[in-house]
């Protein structure tokens, strides 16, 4: 369980969201959740090892003149750093300490997150989660949807990490992403009322197992949310994220803050 702290107000965090198709890093104002220069994207694949990942940082941090302390999202389970899970990055992250890998890169601060986990700080803090991190807050579950579906849950402000919904098994059979993430509506050519009848699907499910007070929906697909909004049949209300697709790097930046 990870309790939110007071971060300290001084100088600028690099947050990084690493995910499986892009690395976004970006400095941030974790005073009031704003980044302070435009985010810088690089391409990967489900191939790039964490060797090469690690000098694209490299060359992020030299452009960012060095920040006093980097946090990270990772695309898994991590527990004290390491990464227990690489669903959809290369298998070299597997049981790798991720912190240790990546400290040389500051002479400050470096910790890692769940990128999904991260994103549902950032929104807890700053977007559409506030108000509910309180004792009275009830329940929140975000969802990024994406390359797969990463999850963040929280109950009465406090975040319950690692909890990988998307790799929940549907009454159907299948595995909650490789059924309604975001790149399975682009694979398969689906029409955004046969994706979202998949999401609604995947949606009950999780309304089933967590008894949400709020859904927050995540990740790239915000930018159509007006498209399937209409459509969804949820018993929770369901916002989208409003950090947008900065949430990761928002809330990995407050992470090593705390």
């Amino acid at each position: 369980m990870i309790t939110e702290n007071q971060p300290n107000p001084a100088g600028e965090i690099l947050g990084v969201d690493i995910g499986g198709s892009g690395i976004k890093a970006a400095p941030v104002d974790i005073r009031n959740g704003t980044l302070k220069a435009e985010p810088r994207y690089i391409k990967i694949t489900a191939e790039t090892s964490p060797k090469e990942v690690k000098k694209h940082l490299e060359d992020i941090v030299q452009q960012f003149n060095q920040p006093k302390a980097i946090g990270v999202g990772y695309p898994g389970v991590v527990k004290n750093g390491t990464a227990l899970s690489a669903a959809n990055v290369s298998s070299g992250w597997l049981n790798l300490d991720i912190e240790k890998f990546l400290q040389p890169l500051t002479e400050g601060k470096l910790r890692v997150i769940n990128d999904a986990d991260a994103a549902g700080l950032a929104e807890m803090r700053f977007g559409s989660g506030r108000g509910h991190n309180r004792p009275d807050g009830g329940t929140v579950l975000l969802l990024t949807l994406g390359t797969g579906i990463g999850s963040a849950f929280f109950h009465q402000g406090r975040l319950f990490p690692n909890t990988e919904f998307g790799h929940v098994y549907l009454d159907n059979g299948l595995e909650g992403e490789s059924f309604a993430a975001a790149s399975v509506r682009v694979k398969q050519n689906l029409s955004w009322e046969s994706w979202c009848e998949r999401l609604n699907y995947y949606l009950k499910e999780m309304e089933k197992l967590t008894s949400p007070d709020l859904i927050i929906i995540g990740g790239g697909i915000i930018e159509n949310f007006d498209k399937f909004k209409s459509r969804l049949k949820t018993v929770a209300p369901v916002k989208p994220a409003q950090l947008g697709n900065d949430a990761g790097i928002i809330g990995a930046a407050l992470y090593a803050s705390m």
